[in-house]
C-alpha cells in the first residue's frame, strides 16, 4: 500500500513538473540527479561508504533573488545496511535491513556568491540548503513495533554547482536527513526484561544521507519590446 501511494505521489510530481507555466520560466530550472543513500543508527553509527545504496533524485527550482532559491524534489531509492559487531550485544543481535524510501521535500538555498551576475561570470558556486520534507518506507516486512511507514524529514546540507553555460550547469551535494523515528532499521526500543537482544537506544534517532550529482536546465525568456501605443 505504501508503496502503491508513494508511486501516486511521484508522478504527480512529474505532472506539476509539466505543466508549469512557463509564463515564469526566466526564473524556473528543472533537474535530475543521481547519486546514493546512506544511513547511520542503531546498526551503523558512523557514515560508511560501504552501505550506500543507489537513488535519484527529480527538482524544480524557483530562484528567488540572485542568491537565493526555492527547490521542492523528489528523491528515491534503496537504503540498506547490517550490523556492524562493535560488541558482544550487537554480535548476538545480527540484524539487518534492507527497504525503499522515497521523500518530497521543500528547502531553501543560500548561494555564497552572485553566479547570475552578468558582469562577474561565476563558475563554481558553494550553497547551503534546509528545509522540511516527508518520507515513506517499504520492505519492513515483520515490524519489530508498531510505526508509521510515513515520517516527516528536516533536510539540510551543502552542495556546489558549476555552470557550464546560461542554460545547464552541474551539481554534487551532500545532504543530511534528521528524523525523529528510530525503525529505519526496524530496531528501536524494546522490553530489557527480555534478553532477545533484538532492541536498539530508542532515544537515539535514525538519520539518512543523500549523496548525488545533478544536471540542470535552466529556463529564460528575452523580454519583447512593446509598443507604448497599447
Amino acid at each position: 500500500m505504501i508503496r502503491y501511494t508513494l508511486t501516486r505521489l511521484s508522478f504527480g510530481f512529474i505532472i506539476f513538473l509539466l505543466s508549469w507555466d512557463w509564463a515564469h520560466a526566466q526564473r524556473s530550472e528543472v533537474g535530475f540527479g543521481i547519486g546514493t543513500f546512506n544511513y547511520t543508527g542503531d546498526l551503523v553509527h558512523n557514515y560508511n561508504f560501504k552501505y550506500s545504496r543507489p537513488a535519484a533524485t527529480v527538482f524544480y527550482r524557483s530562484n528567488l533573488s540572485n542568491v537565493v532559491s526555492f527547490r521542492t524534489s523528489l528523491t528515491a531509492g534503496q537504503l540498506s545496511a547490517s550490523e556492524k559487531p562493535l560488541d558482544a550485544f550487537a554480535q548476538q543481535r545480527d540484524a539487518s535491513f534492507d527497504i525503499f524510501l522515497m521523500e518530497v521535500s521543500t528547502v531553501l538555498e543560500y548561494h555564497f556568491l552572485d553566479w547570475r551576475d552578468s558582469k562577474r561570470f561565476v563558475r563554481l558556486n558553494p550553497y547551503l540548503f534546509g528545509g522540511v520534507g516527508l518520507f515513506g518506507i517499504s520492505g519492513n516486512a515483520e515490524k519489530t513495533e508498531e510505526y508509521s511507514n510515513v515520517q516527516v524529514s528536516i533536510p539540510f546540507g551543502l552542495g556546489v554547482k558549476y555552470v557550464y553555460n546560461p542554460k545547464w550547469y552541474f551539481g554534487l551535494e551532500l545532504g543530511v536527513r534528521k528524523t525523529f523515528f528510530d525503525n529505519l532499521d526496524n530496531i528501536s526500543g524494546g522490553d530489557l526484561r527480555y534478553k532477545n537482544y533484538q532492541y536498539g537506544n530508542p532515544n537515539d534517532n535514525d538519520t539518512f544521507y543523500y549523496l548525488g550529482i545533478s544536471l540542470t536546465r535552466t529556463f529564460y525568456e528575452i523580454p519583447c519590446p512593446r509598443s507604448p501605443y497599447k
